[in-house]
């Protein structure tokens, strides 16, 4: 009986109904133009830091409160207005160890033509405050004041992505996207483990002469128009790429892993999956580096510019797995992608607090952000009850997927909780935790064989509470 229990659970789980409905709960307020969300990746550390265009990081604790003093303060280097300004920020895989991490703005240093700046900062020994001598790593010119892209991450490779627009105007005038001795309209993949970067050999110009004519060896793929976000799957490093259209299409792109080194996105050739200009260079739909979208919407309904966000990972709200949430910018509509198997299906919903979406953001746990006006909002799946998510949200199981452990955080529930079991998918008890029970557990999962388990919590009301957790 109880392994047809949990098969009935996994195969909810895996049918969860196609039009997911969401809901926004404020969870911290006071920002000025909030436009990155970001964690130093950090299974210990559950502090969120905001970037602010102006040229500010702030820190936002779980609790919901913002430290006084910023993390880091560079307005003075930083030129903001319009779609300029601090736009991305990355912490270095390793940054726990050495304390690096990554900002993408652009300068101060012409109004008409800023220039684009990859900096390096380091916190200082007080982990709540940045250096603010920073050393820049790449710098190049921006054309115009708008499509200034802004994104950047870390794969699992432990390289560093970079999002750049086109150079802004409309239509890419200067046919900049296909152009590979252009930085712009370019994903741009560098290591920067050492004092500078270096080219991975594995980008399609590595072995580049890097001459005014020559492709640009730190380009990873090109043809984009304006990528304002990107991001990784936690589960299996999938690149998802919203790229914003120009008069009627905006489009959702993924990729396997991160993709094959010299993919073309299409554009000024396509928006989206329509002819746009095919005047030069352009690529064929059918080749195999020419990405097509998995998903595009067009302009009605106020519609206008799309901003991607991250497929979610969490396991407070288990019907939003393998779920991709982004948002339009103009509607304030809120979409979400379902896999149904040959395709995507998407579905868009209209929020009773909507705002001009930013950026989304993700925590060390996968829980999903959305940033707004002036305020962070967590996003809930609002099938739950009031009190199923809070009890949901008291059990804290990470990372997961895991590998070699996990941990447990039972911080707001653990009085209550009786004892915790751990079953595989036909239901069989593999360990149970009964005496003492902690506010935080470590547990070793090197000896579970890949794949989806459950781990039950039962209350001391008899009642239950059942988290999903994969063993890769």
């Amino acid at each position: 009986m109880k392994s047809l229990i949990f098969l009935i659970i996994y195969c909810f789980y895996s049918t969860i109904l196609l039009s997911q409905s969401i809901k926004l709960v404020s969870f911290a307020s006071g920002f000025s133009q909030p436009v990155e969300i970001s964690n130093t990746n950090n299974i210990n550390d559950t502090r969120l830091f905001i970037v602010e265009k102006s040229g500010i990081i702030k820190i936002l604790n779980s609790n919901g409160s913002v430290n006084s003093v910023p993390f880091l303060d560079i307005t003075s280097s930083v030129g903001s207005g319009g779609e300029r300004g601090l736009l991305g920020l990355a912490f270095a895989p390793d940054y726990a160890s050495t304390g690096r991490f990554y900002v993408n703005y652009t300068d101060n240093s012409s109004t008409n033509k800023p220039n684009t700046v990859i900096a390096r900062y380091t916190v200082s020994e007080n982990p709540d405050i940045a250096n603010t001598n920073g050393t820049n790593l790449l710098t190049f010119q921006q054309p115009f004041g708008n499509h200034n892209g802004g994104k950047i991450a870390f794969g699992q490779d432990g390289l560093l992505y970079i999002a750049t627009g086109d150079g802004g105007s409309g239509g890419d005038p200067g046919d900049r996207a296909q152009n590979t001795s252009s930085f712009l309209g370019k994903l741009l993949r560098v290591d920067v483990s050492g004092l500078n970067y270096t080219i991975p050999s594995t980008n399609p110009f590595s072995s580049s002469a890097n001459g005014s004519n020559d492709p640009r060896p730190e380009i990873y793929a090109l043809g984009l128009r304006n990528p304002w976000k990107f991001s990784f799957d936690k589960y299996n490093n999938d690149l998802w790429i919203a790229d914003v259209g120009q008069y009627l299409i905006e489009e959702i792109n993924r990729v396997d892993g991160s993709g094959i080194p010299g993919d073309n996105y299409g554009w000024r050739c396509f928006e989206g999956s329509s002819p746009f200009n095919s005047s030069n260079n352009c690529p064929s739909l059918d080749l195999n580096h020419t990405i097509k979208p998995i998903a595009e919407y067009n302009h009605s309904g106020a519609k206008c510019s799309i901003t991607g966000g991250y497929v979610y990972r969490g396991n407070t709200f288990p019907g939003f797995t393998g779920k991709y949430f982004f948002a339009d910018y103009c509607s304030g509509d809120i979409g979400i992608l379902t896999n149904t198997g040959s395709s995507w299906s998407m579905t868009l919903q209209t929020p009773t607090n909507k705002q001009n979406w930013t950026t989304f953001g993700e925590d060390i746990r996968g829980e999903l952000y959305i940033a707004g006006g002036s305020t962070i909002y967590k996003i809930q799946d609002s099938s739950l009850s009031t009190t199923q998510a809070k009890q949901m949200d008291g059990f804290k199981v990470f990372p997961n997927p895991s590998e070699h452990y996990i941990k447990i955080d039972l911080s707001l529930n653990y009085n209550e909780v009786r004892n915790i079991s751990i079953l595989n998918i036909k239901g069989q008890n593999i360990k149970t935790i009964s005496k003492p029970i902690q506010k935080t557990m470590t547990l070793s999962t090197k000896t579970y064989a890949k794949g989806l388990y459950f781990i039950e919590f039962t209350m001391k009301d008899n009642s239950k509470a059942i988290k999903k957790l994969i063993i890769n």
